[in-house]
């Protein structure tokens, strides 16, 4: 080859070899390529997420709420004491134990949820009493309520946890949506929530199609209790997250909070000793009623222990449905885990 390459030279002067370059050439030209390819890649995949996302199907045009007393009623019992509705619709006040709603901003929204607490983006909870949600249709709120997915088709963030409404007889959400009818209006001005990137455009992959159930008898106390469990999302908060996703066990505890004061870790739910394996049903229904009615929240200092968990509310649940709660609790895995409850940062 060496032999030819001299050859060639002597019988043209100009010949050169430029294989380096040449390979070179041919090296930019497919990556190029290659980014080109993944550029459009990238804009496909974020234009079908930003269009074609969350895709959940169309709110029930025919869904029309009959407004009865009895079903204002009952709406109003899961709105203030099982789903927590008016417990992230209301501006809460963290001077006082557990962060009781401010009086008078219930139901009106207002409450914040931004970057110092953890979350990506800042998210305001919405007015829904009829001055913010007046315009809605029945099907547009139970669409809301159950999948995540505001009239305009946009997402929320699922700090309201909709993947557990989605999962609840679909006569409980209507209960809802006529206890919200009969509110007076409120007028507010909120700020609207705002994502950050990239989880704008993560947000809109959330949202899932319902997959309603029908509410068990509530003589089965296990079933009964399992699907007030679910109603009232008691998972979201007591299963372990990191970086987006749960990673412990269910309802063991241990997913911390943040507060401008400490780390607030949740308890262990199962009936591990670790979590409420001495506890009797009498005892775990105590806990919730001690913040009954004649309950006045504390000053909480600098420091002290805090809790997001809205003891105030839940102590207004049925004793019928705190005990079912419990049997379904104690019917779970024991699964050891000792959480340090509340870690101060002074």
């Amino acid at each position: 080859m060496i032999h030819l390459k001299a050859g060639l030279r002597k019988l043209d002067p100009t010949f050169k070899t430029n294989k380096p370059v040449d390979i070179m050439k041919k090296f930019l030209k497919i990556l190029a390529y290659a980014v080109s390819v993944l550029f459009i890649v990238i804009i496909a995949a974020v234009s079908y997420i930003s269009f074609a996302l969350p895709n959940v199907g169309p709110a029930p045009e025919d869904l029309k709420v009959e407004i009865t007393p009895e079903k204002v009623e009952h709406g109003k019992y899961l709105a203030y004491h099982v789903m927590m509705c008016v417990d992230c619709h209301s501006v809460r006040d963290y001077s006082l134990f557990s962060g009781p709603p401010v009086p008078g901003t219930e139901i009106s929204g207002g409450e914040r949820f931004d970057q110092t607490m953890g979350f990506p983006g800042v998210f305001i909870s919405p007015n829904i009493t009829p001055y913010g949600v007046g315009d809605w249709t029945d099907g547009e709120l139970f669409r809301l309520i159950t999948t995540g997915v505001r009239k305009d088709g946009s997402p929320i963030f699922p700090v309201m946890p909709y993947h557990s409404y989605g999962l609840i007889d679909p006569e409980d959400v209507e209960a809802v949506i006529a206890f919200l009818r009969t509110l007076d209006p409120i007028e507010t001005n909120h700020p609207k929530s705002k994502a950050d990137f990239p989880f704008n455009l993560i947000l809109r992959t959330i949202p899932a199609k319902a997959s309603f159930t029908k509410k068990p008898d509530p003589n089965d106390q296990v079933a009964y209790g399992g699907y007030m469990v679910n109603a009232s999302a008691c998972a979201d908060c007591h299963t372990a997250f990191e970086n987006g996703s749960y990673v412990g066990e269910k309802l063991a505890g241990g997913r911390s909070f943040e507060f401008p004061d400490g780390i607030l870790t949740t308890p262990n739910l199962t009936p591990h000793p670790s979590g409420i394996g001495n506890w009797t049903s009498e005892m775990f229904v105590q806990r919730f009623k001690m913040y009954g009615e004649h309950y006045v929240p504390e000053k909480v200092g600098p420091g002290e222990f805090q809790t997001i968990m809205p003891w105030v509310m839940y102590a207004g649940m049925k004793e019928r449905d705190l005990e079912a709660i419990f049997a379904y609790l104690k019917s779970l895995p024991p699964v050891e885990n000792y959480v340090e409850k509340f870690k101060p940062n002074i």
